[in-house]
């Protein structure tokens, strides 16, 4: 099964800079890249790719990250079509899909950025990484993460990791491919009763009566019949 680890990047101020610089100009990208997949149906993504890939180029991105946008660009009008078909923006004419389907997508300027092991690396004995910005190649970017969270990373990190900004700070989320648990399989069942002589009784033979509780519904019981002797 796919888990997705996040880890937390402790950057130089120069490094955070070039990270922001860098989300904001591929997200700027992307926009570009969704108006003109708008304006031309939203064709499949390599056509996509015939009449973006040079300008994205020319904007200075790298080979992988000018690929990366405009993929992300077609998953996200994937994701918008699905929602229209299982009507999660409402039925046809309603507000909230005309506001959906007349308009170009547009991304936030810290919107999450795919990478793969081209444009990033990672060294989970120094607990660093190599990241690819617009200001060039950042090394040894420090990351911070639980003792779990980096033996998963080492074990089973695959694929891409997005780069994201929440309230200034910069994280990554890797996805680990992490093999399924085995099923644990009973070879025996027993049945429990609950009641109020006896809190549960197994049908092993086991009862729990609660020593501590049946003490408490003693001294209540005979409060109740002090009290009501009292005939008020």
């Amino acid at each position: 099964m796919k888990l997705a680890v996040r880890v937390k990047l402790l950057p130089t101020p120069e490094q955070a800079s070039a990270l922001g610089a860098t989300l904001r100009a591929l997200n700027a990208a992307a926009n570009r890249v969704s108006q003109v997949a708008y304006e031309r149906g939203v064709p499949r993504e390599y056509e996509l790719r015939r009449h973006t890939y040079a300008e994205l180029r020319s904007r200075g991105l790298g080979a992988q990250s000018a690929q990366h946008t405009i993929k992300k660009v077609r998953d996200a009008y994937t994701t918008l079509k699905a929602n229209i078909n299982a009507g999660n923006l409402g039925p046809p004419g309603s507000q909230r899909r005309s506001k959906a389907e007349t308009k170009p997508i547009t991304f936030r300027p810290d919107a999450a950025q795919p990478y793969d092991d081209r444009n990033l690396s990672w060294h989970y004995d120094a607990q660093t990484v190599s990241i690819w910005t617009t200001a060039g190649r950042l090394k040894n970017v420090r990351f911070a993460c639980s003792a779990g969270a980096l033996k998963m990373l080492m074990e089973y990190r695959q694929g891409e990791s997005d780069l994201i900004e929440c309230d200034g700070a910069f994280y990554l989320t890797a996805t680990c491919d992490v093999p399924e648990a085995e099923q644990y399989e009973p070879d025996a069942f027993i049945g429990v009763d609950l009641g109020i002589a006896n809190i549960a009784t197994a049908s092993t033979g086991y009862r729990a009566a609660g020593r501590g509780l049946n003490r408490y519904r003693r001294r209540q019981l005979a409060l109740r019949a002090k009290l009501q002797k009292k005939g008020t």
